[in-house]
């Protein structure tokens, strides 16, 4: 039951541009943004997401190629602005995933590559 709760959270805040809390990601993402640049240049990705969900409230950051770090609203905007027509579906197609791994009590991180090839 947890899990469709986090989602219904996830698509709140992601998909229907509701709110994103401050104060959760100080307390479950901030401290990983150094953890998350090196895995970003380890891996080559082109940027990195990371979502969380607590007790209703949802927060999020996104680090961009050039490692800067944007948080709640301005990285939803950033993630909109890079996926642009692609945002819902990708996001629709993600959430569950999202879902289930913070209900298993884990942060949702994605590195992401971008292909010259589209």
């Amino acid at each position: 039951m947890r899990k469709k709760t986090i989602e219904k959270n996830l698509k709140k805040a992601l998909l229907e541009d509701g709110p994103l809390v401050q104060g959760l990601f100080e307390y479950e993402l901030e401290e990983h943004i150094e953890e998350y640049r090196e895995s970003k240049r380890t891996d080559n990705d082109k940027y990195i997401v990371a979502v969380t969900e607590h007790t209703n409230d949802v927060a999020m950051l996104l680090i961009d190629e050039n490692d800067k770090v944007y948080i709640n609203k301005a990285a939803r905007a950033m993630l909109k602005k890079l996926w642009q027509k692609s945002y819902r579906k990708n996001l629709q197609l993600l959430i569950p995933d999202m879902a289930a791994e913070l209900d298993r009590g884990y942060l949702w991180v994605a590195g992401v590559k971008v292909s010259d090839n589209v």
